[in-house]
């Protein structure tokens, strides 16, 4: 690890105390370890053990977060294919605990991309009420998408916008709002040597002044008597309680219930700074703002709905373009001035009267959901992973998920005891 800048070691010796700051050196000279999050949207953490082939130890955070040897190469493991896990460290895992988020509420996470405190609200959440995860640089809103795709989440509407915007398009609306705000990244310094190349003072100095632009953002998002969780991975005083103390002078309508740090020498994982404000009971409410999307008439998936799944076809949206949605059950009844880069699950695409899945609604459903699916292991799932089509049994036709003990991983399709392979390029596994 690069020499920490002597500003901010002097900072840290001062902050922490000699005795602690000594501590702190040493727990940031060893390696980091890696850390899971069962998805317990598609399993639980007893079932997620039992079927492991690799040791996993309890991160002590909550019962499904665990750490992992360096050595399991779990971006390539099939259970990761299947969305039963996302990579995420314990100290990152704390903050959407805070939230209280629930069953039927309207959520907002401000700062969402990759998506891990996304997809930890989402399971909160029981995939139900209305999740909205902004992400204001596209390319990284698209790699959001992605891990809520894997992990099967249903209820969310992913945008792509500047908080202020975001703030003038909805207004005071979410019962809980989450402010995992860019920081100058202190808490990654053991994993991350780039975070040390880019620190300053000035640095420090430039992600407060952003943090309150974001800080002013989310309270114009919250509804009176709602929760607003802050959060850093950095341990500079002028972006953790020197944030909280400016915006709570600016906005005496928020009290503060309590804040936590967490650093590498003294807790689990690399460190992080959390805040939990509530907002009071007053006149900040937008009532009209959740509404049951209208389906619409698509005959073609109709038809590919009845012949592929056991359930009840969900609402349905026809986009221009021949997009198929399956929208959160909940909207904003006003999506003008929205940039939406995904609302609930993109089923598949409309071309020629013909309807073709995507990858997506295979992994937003249990295979319960199904009429069929193809069960593989060994080399067939191998080789399914990296793009290959398998044998499949000679009675089969059409679409069907194949599937690593009983979850799916994607699309085959069945043609003369061939299932073809259908999982996107950029997933598949060589």
């Amino acid at each position: 690890m690069p020499k920490l800048p002597e500003a901010y070691s002097d900072r840290m010796r001062a902050q922490l105390g000699e005795a602690e700051f000594a501590a702190y050196l040493r727990a940031i000279e060893e390696p980091p370890k890696r850390a899971l999050r069962v998805n317990t949207l598609k399993t639980t953490p007893e079932a997620f053990l039992a079927q492991t082939d690799f040791p996993l130890t309890p991160t002590g955070v909550s019962p499904e977060s665990f750490y992992f040897e360096e050595d399991v190469a779990i971006g390539r493991h099939p259970l990761h294919a299947a969305g039963l896990c996302y990579v995420q460290e314990p100290a990152a895992q704390v903050p959407a605990t805070l939230t209280l988020a629930g069953a039927g509420m309207a959520v907002l996470d401000l700062c969402a991309a990759p998506g891990g405190k996304t997809t930890q609200l989402a399971a909160m959440m029981k995939n139900t009420g209305l999740l909205v995860a902004n992400e204001p640089v596209r390319n990284r809103a698209e790699i959001l998408a992605g891990n809520l795709e894997r992990l099967g989440v249903t209820n969310t509407l992913v945008t792509c916008m500047r908080p202020d915007a975001l703030a003038s398009a909805l207004g005071a609306c979410f019962d809980v709002v989450l402010v995992d705000a860019p920081c100058s990244g202190e808490g990654m310094f053991r994993k991350d040597e780039t975070a040390i190349r880019a620190w300053s003072p000035e640095h420090v100095l430039s992600c407060a002044a952003r943090q309150w632009q974001i800080l002013e953002s989310a309270a114009l998002l919250l509804k009176s008597g709602g929760r607003l969780v802050y959060s850093t991975c950095t341990f500079a005083r002028e972006e953790n309680e020197g944030a909280m103390e400016s915006f709570l002078s600016a906005h005496p309508d928020f009290s503060l219930l309590e804040t936590r740090r967490m650093y590498p020498h003294s807790s689990v994982g690399e460190g992080q700074f959390m805040a939990v404000l509530i907002r009071a009971q007053g006149m900040h409410d937008d009532s009209g703002f959740l509404a049951a999307p209208v389906g619409e008439r698509i005959p073609a998936f109709e038809a590919f709905w009845r012949e592929t799944f056991t359930l009840e076809q969900p609402d349905a949206m026809l986009l221009p373009d021949g997009r198929v949605l399956l929208p959160p059950r909940l909207l904003p009844r006003d999506l003008k001035g929205l940039h939406i880069v995904r609302a609930g699950v993109l089923a598949g695409e409309l071309k020629n009267g013909r309807f073709t899945p995507d990858h997506a609604l295979a992994m937003a459903y249990p295979s319960t959901a199904f009429r069929a699916t193809m069960g593989l292991e060994c080399g067939a799932l191998t080789r399914f992973l990296a793009g290959e089509t398998v044998a499949c049994y000679p009675d089969r036709t059409g679409w069907c998920p194949a599937t690593v003990l009983g979850y799916p991983i994607g699309w085959g399709k069945a043609v003369d005891g061939v299932l073809k392979n259908h999982i996107p390029k950029g997933l598949r596994i060589r």
